[in-house]
């Protein structure tokens, strides 16, 4: 049976600054973000399945990203947590936001690193992450392939 990529598309809305950043992006701001998972595997060909003929089910790929990603980034502030941001993270905590502390600065190269280590530890043993496209802006994206990792 042939290997098949299937891609599903997720979207969020997340705010981040970028501390020591040199331009506009050290300030707080935020990105109507999308995210493309493909992941790749053989259709199951057991007949008596009820998911026979699918690589994984659409709304299995959803649970994970919905449960690891979508709701956990979604209208979330994210700071570096190595960074001076933390006195505003703190200030924004206490007046009930939502503010993530990460070990990395939020770019969207290292976001889709953290999606990737995330997404892959849900996946079933056939299932491989094939490609995560992490886009910022209508023109700006960063993209993870299981190939160059």
């Amino acid at each position: 049976m042939s290997n098949i990529r299937i891609t599903k598309q997720f979207s969020f809305e997340t705010g981040h600054a970028l501390y020591g950043y040199d331009g506009k992006c050290k300030n707080v701001h935020g990105h109507s973000y999308r995210l493309f998972v493909t992941v790749i595997g053989k259709p199951i060909t057991d007949s008596t399945n009820v998911k026979y003929g699918m690589v994984i089910d659409f709304g299995d790929l959803k649970k994970i990203v919905k449960e690891d990603i979508v709701e956990v980034f979604d209208h979330a502030t994210v700071f570096n947590k190595n960074t001076p941001h933390l006195e505003l993270a703190k200030e924004l905590s206490a007046r009930d936001h939502n503010v993530l502390l990460v070990d990395y600065q939020p770019t969207s190269e290292m976001m889709v690193i953290d999606f990737a280590k995330k997404i892959k530890k849900r996946l079933p043993e056939n299932i491989k992450l094939h490609s995560l496209k992490l886009q910022e802006t209508t023109s700006s994206y960063a993209e993870w392939y299981a190939s160059d990792n």
